[in-house]
């Protein structure tokens, strides 16, 4: 069977392989040992529990005498002409050639695998004895048990991917939604990683030319030149910036937008949250102040995660329950990424309601008036006069307005996404913290070219760009930062 294009070694993502120079950099100790291939690991791939198939993963140079070991067919008879890439029906059998269970097992060799080693996959039946069984047998026949992220340890060690591309894995394992899940998807498959490569690769080219010219200094050359560098490191920095930009859009998609519906008692909050969760979560009567506390729910919009919180009423009262209610509201707004401020249609604009408005004047805000279905008593001018926020009419009773407000909210969050659809977004706070050191480095530079420094002087801050750019990608890395990056993996991935 021909190997599938992302196991070819080699393939071009737009960056080097990296298992060489990263084993150069980190490569004092253990981590050696993966290059090696010294040591065959396993660990369970699925999730632990009942069900209906579970997936053992075995990876290193032992893989295939541990299947030739505990393979057997419907027969009874062990396999010795094992083809790669091919599922086998049989038993996993133990010592005393008595079946242990009924799987399915296929073997795949190096160098076309996820680690780069001989891999071997057993799907057994889903349960806590079969699995426990099973993995006793292949840790008995020279295995050990996998540490967390150990497989994807490996094919980053290996050369199999980036560093960025494996922390991609980890984003879509742990993604909410269905945007989180598409872009860690991309950057599994190199589109950060290769917008890093490209800065690089820039910054490499100018850094030989400058050392060029220091060494064989001609007349005018090195003022032309200067302009030259000035124009790429204010380009590098305008793409770091772009990158950096869209990390917060990336927090918002990873860990949620937070919304909170706020307004005076009883204009419908707690009807507007059961409405988006499409459950009665929040208690709905006609007396005011119903909701003393916040009540929070995660739902999703479109595939974009939304924190949904309700709370309490806001005016002025002397019930010292209400009122811890009040303040917390008023500390969940200051917190919240968008707001949904009731009011009340069949109301004129009071008050409590212009003051609320005027709170809320710099804040992203979606004004819903509601109870739309009663007549229309609120003048939408006197609000425009206070807030220029979109103006939704809303009537929960009636169940109009609600795919405007989720459209609104969609609407609202993709605003802020950068470039075409498969841009590169920054969803690691990580990468964030390396790029944010990356764009001071970049200042520095400028500012010493500003400064009339010598050429060779700027190299240096030209040189921690690079460095700081290769942590994203695994080329300049130590290895106690593998180590973390990897042991907050799950275990089988």
């Amino acid at each position: 069977m021909e190997s599938t294009e992302w196991e070819k070694p080699g393939r071009n993502t737009g960056f080097p392989f990296l298992g060489r120079h990263a084993i150069h950099n980190v490569g004092k100790g253990r981590d050696r040992e993966y290059m090696q291939s010294e040591k065959t690991i396993a660990a369970l791939a699925t999730p632990p529990g009942e069900g209906g198939i579970a997936v053992i993963r075995i990876s290193g140079p032992k893989s295939l005498g541990i299947l030739r070991n505990l393979f057997v067919t419907k027969k009874k008879n062990k396999l010795q002409n094992i083809r790669p890439r091919y599922f086998y029906y049989g038993y996993i059998a133990d010592e005393k050639n008595h079946p242990v269970d009924e799987v399915l097992m296929v073997y795949m060799k190096a160098p076309h695998t996820y680690t780069r080693e001989d891999v071997v996959e057993i799907h057994c039946h889903g349960g806590m004895i079969p699995v426990r069984r099973i993995i006793g047998l292949v840790l008995s026949a020279g295995a050990r048990l996998a540490q967390p992220g150990e497989f994807t340890k490996r094919a980053f060690l290996n050369g199999r991917i980036d560093l960025a591309q494996a922390e991609g894995v980890m984003e879509l394992i742990s993604s909410k939604s269905d945007e989180a899940a598409r872009i860690s998807l991309e950057q599994m498959e190199g589109a950060l990683s290769g917008k890093i490569h490209a800065l690089r690769q820039e910054l490499l080219d100018l850094l030989a030319r400058i050392e060029v010219t220091v060494d064989y200094p001609e007349e005018d050359i090195e003022e032309l030149l200067t302009e030259e560098v000035r124009g790429k490191l204010d380009h590098a920095r305008s793409q770091c910036r772009q990158l950096l930009a869209s990390a917060d859009q990336g927090k918002l998609i990873r860990d949620g937008i937070r919304v909170a519906i706020i307004g005076k008692p009883n204009v419908g909050k707690s009807s507007l949250l059961n409405a988006l969760v499409r459950q009665n979560r929040a208690i709905v009567t006609d007396v005011p102040g119903t909701t003393r506390d916040v009540i929070e729910e995660y739902i999703n919009i479109r595939g974009i995660l939304v924190q949904i919180v309700d709370t309490a009423g806001i005016r002025e009262t002397t019930d010292a329950i209400e009122k811890i209610g009040v303040e917390k509201t008023k500390e969940r707004t200051q917190t919240a990424d968008l707001i949904l401020l009731l009011l009340d249609a069949s109301r004129p604009l009071e008050k409590e309601d212009i003051e609320i408005l005027k709170w809320l004047k710099d804040r992203k805000v979606l004004i819903l008036l509601n109870k739309s279905d009663l007549p229309s008593v609120i003048r939408e001018d006197e609000i425009r006069k206070i807030s220029e926020s979109r103006i939704i009419r809303t009537s929960m009773t009636g169940g109009t307005g609600l795919t405007e407000t989720e459209d609104n909210i969609v609407r609202l969050v993709e605003s802020g996404r950068l470039g075409p659809k498969n841009s590169a977004v920054i969803l690691n706070s990580r990468h964030k913290e390396v790029l944010l050191r990356a764009d001071r480095d970049l200042g520095e530079a400028l500012s010493a070219l500003d400064s009339s420094v010598p050429l060779d002087m700027v190299t240096i801050d030209i040189r921690s760009v690079l460095e700081a750019l290769g942590e994203i990608t695994g080329e300049s890395v130590t290895e106690n930062l593998i180590d973390k990056i990897f042991s907050e993996f799950c275990v089988g991935k």
